[in-house]
């Protein structure tokens, strides 16, 4: 699995949660289709009358996620551009790769749609559909990722309470304790639970 996967999953499931913010800072969310994934980078359009178009435009920082019927969930946070680049050729592409948009906007009433496309930011698979659960976070376009969930730091006195606690299994013994991140729920129940609170957030 990697990065441009993600996005094809994505794709595939077209029919996805897609939040932006208000101008009041108030957080907006909407199903939106994916329309195109090719080289690293996903394209959706919409109109230019609709607020979701003035969201994009004033704050470019949005989050999405979908989930397939196997319970495989793809969240992908990153910053969205205007397709600057003959917007039209864009919105043509997209039209032949969707044609039941023709029915929503039939002849030239498609070019009311802006195209935009979401080429750096931070992108997650994680599968509940395997035991035990899998996640993995790429980068797009050279975006930081955000490191998530906990580690366990050499105050460990190796007493087990965190293995034994969770719930996926997937810590080990070791000098300290090791989280298998790619394993991990981020519940926090080894934190918690940890009597010489050697376990830390990561990040």
């Amino acid at each position: 699995m990697n990065a441009q996967d993600c996005l094809q999953t994505l794709r595939d499931i077209k029919d996805v949660s897609f939040a932006t913010v208000d101008q009041e800072g108030h957080p907006q969310i909407r199903i939106i289709d994916v329309m195109l994934v090719r080289d690293g980078a996903l394209y959706f359009c919409t109109s230019r009358g609709k607020d979701f178009h003035a969201q994009l435009m004033r704050d470019p920082h949005v989050a999405i996620v979908g989930m397939t019927h196997d319970f495989k969930m793809v969240r992908l946070a990153g910053e969205v551009r205007f397709v600057t680049d003959d917007p039209h050729a864009w919105i043509d592409r997209i039209f032949e790769q969707n044609p039941s948009m023709d029915d929503v906007y039939p002849g030239r009433s498609r070019y009311v749609l802006d195209p935009f496309v979401i080429d750096n930011g931070c992108v997650e698979i994680f599968d509940l559909g395997v035991s035990p659960i899998y996640r993995q976070t790429f980068s797009l376009g050279g975006a930081p990722t955000h490191l998530q969930g906990f580690q366990i730091t050499d105050a460990c006195i190796g007493c087990g309470t965190c293995a034994r606690n969770c719930p996926q299994q997937c810590i080990t013994p070791g000098k300290p304790f090791a989280i298998a991140q790619e394993h991990c729920l981020h519940c926090g129940l080894c934190y918690e639970n940890c009597p010489v609170q050697a376990i830390e957030k990561r990040g």
